[in-house]
């Protein structure tokens, strides 16, 4: 027998059941991770509050008991969850650093921004990331600092660095079919050193993280009334502290250059986020962006190998959804789900 949910596509069409699954309520983990934390039962069976509460949600368990919390299959939202583990993949962290494993409640608010954004904005999403104090732990630019030299302190990197390697630009400077592209002999690196002709040329250089962390200063947890560490709360987004944010001019990838901000009357943050959301949107609107979340996104969701063309089609969506607006996920999403290489997948020969 056909089971369900495939009838239900077959019923509607693939683009009617795409639309449709735009308007479903959103299946949120975070209140299902709060339940199977304090259910003794879940935890000893499995250990993990936020695992069991993924599995649920995810496979729609039925509400089996009056305690259990609602059924997710009362408000299915399969192509949501499927595009939120996809962005998870992509936007990664993880629950292994000690400081994390014991924050189940924070993982999964953090894993509910994929759901909030997977038909949203990609900049939304991208900046809420660079907010989350689950980020903010894993790639450490919470509690990070303007730097000191007199006591050799200096802003930690690591974000900088992964929010352009992972998260928007790659490596390596691409074509819109998500292929290298190749210096023709008078393409400059970041450094403004020729790259010989037919090599690849970098996206950025250590000049450029070290500028991007600059910008990431003066965030800790948004629960405080003070830049301390402690009390921490994982599901409020972090908050810019003017006194400990670098305020001084920085040059950022390409050549955009921010200009030195005054700090904010009270600590309220203005000048850094004014700094922070600059610097995520110039990354957004960085050409590499397209095809290289474009080509993951395929890959999680259709193929592990697309080809250059099917990129270049996901990329173009990426780029403008029709109406002018860029890094619009619905689009892509749409894009991807009913391009021609998804839906007509080459058979395989046998041997």
């Amino acid at each position: 027998p056909v089971p369900e949910n495939v009838e239900t596509v077959m019923a509607m069409g693939f683009e009617a059941w795409i639309e449709d699954q735009f308007l479903r309520p959103e299946g949120w983990l975070q209140p299902w991770t709060d339940w199977s934390a304090a259910n003794a039962q879940a935890a000893a069976l499995y250990g993990n509050a936020k695992q069991y509460a993924w599995w649920n949600r995810v496979m729609g368990v039925p509400k089996l008991r009056p305690d259990d919390p609602p059924a997710a299959e009362a408000t299915p939202d399969p192509l949501r969850q499927r595009v939120a583990f996809a962005l998870s993949q992509i936007l990664v962290t993880s629950d292994r650093p000690e400081q994390l494993a014991v924050e189940q409640r924070g993982m999964a608010n953090y894993y509910d921004l994929m759901v909030a954004h997977a038909f949203g904005n990609y900049e939304d999403l991208l900046l809420a990331v660079a907010l989350h104090p689950v980020m903010g732990i894993y790639l450490s630019h919470l509690g990070n600092q303007k730097a000191d030299p007199s006591i050799q302190r200096f802003p930690d990197e690591n974000f900088a660095r992964e929010i352009m390697q992972l998260f928007t630009i790659g490596l390596w400077e691409l074509e819109p079919d998500g292929d290298r592209r190749l210096s023709d002999g008078t393409d400059p690196d970041p450094a403004g050193n020729v790259v010989p002709a037919g090599q690849p040329i970098p996206t950025y250089g250590n000049p450029d993280i070290t500028e991007l962390a600059r910008v990431f200063t003066g965030l800790s947890f948004g629960n405080n009334a003070n830049f301390a560490l402690y009390p921490r709360d994982f599901t409020v987004p972090m908050k810019l502290w003017d006194a400990e944010h670098d305020c001084a001019p920085k040059t950022l990838l390409g050549g955009l250059v921010l200009p030195a901000r005054t700090p904010s009357p009270g600590n309220t943050g203005t000048a850094g986020m004014a700094d922070v959301t600059a610097a995520v949107s110039n990354l957004f609107h960085h050409p590499n962006v397209g095809p290289f979340i474009g080509r993951q996104l395929i890959q999680k969701l259709v193929t592990s190998n697309p080809s250059p063309a099917y990129v270049a089609r996901v990329a173009a969506v990426f780029n403008n959804d029709g109406s002018g607006r860029r890094g619009n996920l619905g689009a892509v999403v749409r894009a991807l789900l009913l391009d021609a290489e998804a839906r007509n997948a080459p058979s395989g020969t046998a041997a």
